[in-house]
């Protein structure tokens, strides 16, 4: 059976993708075009037995290619993406409440030499506002069918289905071109000398395109940078243009509006005064200067507090299933090598990816909501002022504050960002936000070793002083580092803030969890499996190499207590009377003595086996690196063992320090522990004030977390970003982490 391959063509805010998940349900998928970081949206559906393969291209007002989603448009309406075919039919969703604007984008693609099928989406809006068009004249005009469709209720879907199908077997549409003559002229002579250079005949419209693309994204694309006649021949017909009065790009706008007029003529009535919405009364207290930020704030705690506080339930129960199945393949598994890489590698692995859903599935629950109500692009306006002074847009705001909770929902939630600028720069330091898994070593660190001082009555404490500094550390340098960033490796102008304020509507409950679980499936199929991947890794360099001679050597050092304590069991076992109360409590005793000393054993020989692992050789490695923030070889150690996830460092200290894994930041053993640590051969201890606060700057500063960096590798479609930000944060860390040291040694 042939596939019929066929592209939406909208503006943003059309309710394209609503039209999209419609067509196909959940017969889609979601990845990045090649070579770019530009999301693709592909699906399956069958029409009148007919197999089609429905594109969902990126949100775009017009072919004029000024970003790269524009350009995979135009790429794949031309058919000049490698891994999508050609168009057969391109369906164009209109928003009919803005028809003139959104006929901007139709008179183009009606040059585009395809069949052509026009949705006339939110036409509930355009009457609600007063506005009448005549379908069937508006039809007659374009040549093209015209559907009305209300695809937030799906009305009006099943007539859309129908056209598509007839579309592919139409003829392709007839259109007179909108430019004038001079212009028509010049493409016709770059099409003759295109094609006499290529040995081809080069689509008119792609030349079309060519001429008016003064940005150069499609002269790169066609000449590989290579072809300067191509450049020089396109530049002379610009000055010729210029100088006949028809200047470049100026000339696109000025005939296709006028196209737009001729079309609209008898076909749309306006009402002689624009009616006030519900939409309009809901927008005076939504965006206003006071009450709306008010709103806003409370809306973004409710946020907030899903994503940090309310996904902790279903996080606890993720964990105990993965403790769980973890204990039943420990007592299934013989101990050796196997039992540990599938309890402590694989089954570990999958529990750090489902440790993310809860609050993925939160974030992304909320995020559709805000935006299918219409509510996401008032946020957005609300906050412009704000982050334009970080040179970000509003949209920025919710992914950047999500990422106070976790760093990967809050890099998902940057999909909103249409401007690619924009987005990458948020992804980039949204990781220096203090997210929660942070707060483990911020609580064993601060309170082990920060003095509990009170101040203002008692009302503030130097503790609590300590961890506002440290979240309020991230914030700073990440407005340093968008700045930086958009000053050198992504310098560009911003673009304007145009925000198109939609309708508000009650939200689909159906597209907003078809979202949820489309992100959250999306996320455990790309970065999920990169995640696990990575913490078998780490495990395998935390258990090799793993002699049995280390485990032979720890206990040669208890043999005798081990054997004295046998003894004594067995003496108690038999000289003493065994139904007496004093017999059964020593025994109970001596028996508890060794079991004691057995967990002493166990710890002492896996701290041994992570000295002697290649981790911890690694740590020793790196000892002199770190010797001037203060640190020994194992707080090196423990660092690099907590890259899956910062938390882990303190469970990584736990089994270096001989306490077992089962330490957190509140276990008095592993706080007295550390007091305990000095070093070696001196009676000068390795931890202090200078050294904790060091300590807890590495990590606010760092990117000790393979999770966000795989999901930076799957959002930006390139190893070089989330490499960047590693090498990037890691160094700032360090420099941090020195500065801090250095100067608290001096006022101590």
């Amino acid at each position: 059976m042939v596939t019929r391959t066929v592209a939406l063509l909208g503006n943003p805010n059309t309710g394209k993708s609503t039209i999209f998940s419609a067509l196909v349900g959940v017969s889609q998928r979601i990845g990045n075009y090649p070579g770019v970081t530009v999301e693709k949206k592909v699906g399956e559906a069958t029409l009148a037995g007919q197999r089609f393969t429905i594109i969902d291209l990126p949100g775009t007002y017009s072919l004029a290619p000024r970003s790269p989603d524009e350009v995979v448009a135009v790429d794949v309406l031309l058919g000049r993406q490698p891994d999508v075919p050609p168009p057969d039919v391109v369906v164009c969703i209109l928003d009919a409440s803005n028809l003139e604007r959104n006929l901007y984008l139709v008179s183009q693609a009606l040059e585009l030499g395809r069949p052509l099928v026009v949705a006339l989406n939110k036409i509930d809006v355009a009457r609600e506002r007063g506005l009448v068009i005549d379908v069937a004249r508006l039809s007659e005009r374009l040549g093209v069918p015209v559907v009305e469709t209300q695809a937030h209720r799906r009305l009006g879907l099943d007539e859309l289905r129908r056209a598509l199908v007839q579309a592919t077997s139409a003829p392709v549409p007839s259109s007179s071109s909108p430019f004038p003559p001079e212009f028509r002229d010049e493409v016709g002579q770059l099409k003759a000398a295109w094609d006499q250079r290529s040995g081809g005949n080069v689509p008119r419209y792609l030349v079309e395109r060519l001429l008016l693309d003064t940005g150069g994204y499609l002269e790169d694309s066609c000449s590989g940078g290579n072809d300067t006649s191509l450049a020089r021949d396109v530049r002379a017909a610009r000055k010729r243009l210029a100088a006949a009065g028809w200047a470049v790009p100026a000339v696109e706008t000025t005939s296709r509006y006028k196209w737009v007029d001729a079309i609209v003529d008898d076909v749309l009535q306006k009402p002689a005064a624009e009616p006030v919405t519900v939409s309009d009364r809901i927008d005076g207290l939504l965006t206003h200067s006071v009450a709306g930020l008010l709103i806003f704030a409370a809306l973004m705690l409710v946020v907030f507090q899903s994503i940090f506080s309310w996904a902790a339930p279903l996080q606890d129960l993720l964990e105990q299933v993965v403790g769980a199945v973890g204990a039943a393949v420990t007592a299934v598994v013989p101990a050796g090598v196997l039992q540990s890489l599938l309890a402590d590698g694989v089954v570990a692995g999958v529990g750090a990816v489902l440790a993310f859903l809860p609050q993925i599935a939160m974030l992304f629950l909320f995020v559709a909501i805000l935006e299918d109500c219409g509510y996401m692009a008032r946020a957005a306006y609300l906050m412009d002022g704000l982050m334009a002074r970080v040179g970000l847009s509003g949209k920025s705001f919710i992914p950047l504050l999500s990422s106070f909770a976790c760093a990967v929902p809050g890099i998902l939630a940057s999909r909103v960002i249409e401007n690619r600028r924009d987005r990458l720069v948020t992804i980039l330091v949204a990781p220096l936000m203090s997210c929660s898994a942070r707060l483990p070593v911020y609580t064993l660190m601060i309170s082990a070793f920060i003095p509990n001082r009170r101040y203002a009555g008692g009302w503030i404490g130097l503790q609590g002083i300590t961890i506002v500094a440290l979240y309020a550390i991230g914030i700073v340098v990440a407005v340093v580092v968008a700045k930086v960033l958009q000053k050198t490796i992504l310098k560009g102008e911003s673009p304007p803030f145009i925000m198109e304020l939609p309708e508000y509507r009650f939200p689909s409950p159906r597209l907003v969890v078809g979202r949820v679980v489309e992100q959250c499936w999306e996320f455990i199929r790309s970065a999920g499996t990169l995640i696990l991947a990575v913490t078998v890794i780490v495990w395998a360099a935390a258990y090799f190499p793993h002699s049995p001679q280390v485990e032979a050597d720890v206990r040669a050092e208890y043999a005798a207590q081990l054997a004295a304590l046998d003894q004594d069991i067995q003496r108690v076992r038999t000289e003493s009377d065994p139904l007496s109360q004093a017999a059964m409590q020593s025994l109970a005793e001596l028996e508890q003595r060794r079991s004691s000393l057995e967990d002493d054993i166990d710890n002492r020989v896996a701290g041994a086996h992570m000295a002697q692992s290649v981790l911890g050789r690694l740590g020793q490695l790196v000892a002199p690196v770190v010797r001037p923030l203060g640190w020994d070889w194992k707080i090196g150690c423990a660092v690099i063992a907590s890259f899956p996830a910062r938390e882990v460092v303190i469970g990584a200290m736990g089994v270096i320090y001989n306490l077992g894994e089962g330490q957190d930041e509140h276990s008095p053993s592993l706080k007295a522990e550390l007091a305990k640590q000095t070093w070696p051969h001196t009676e000068q201890p390795v931890y202090t004030i200078p050294v904790a606060l060091s300590i807890v700057v590495f990590f606010a500063l760092c990117a000790q977390c393979a999770a966000t960096l795989v999901t930076i590798r799957r959002e930006t479609g390139s190893c070089w970003w989330p490499v960047f930000t590693f090498s990037y944060m890691t160094c700032l860390a360090y420099l941090g982490a020195l500065t801090t040291h250095q100067i608290g040694r001096l006022l101590m």
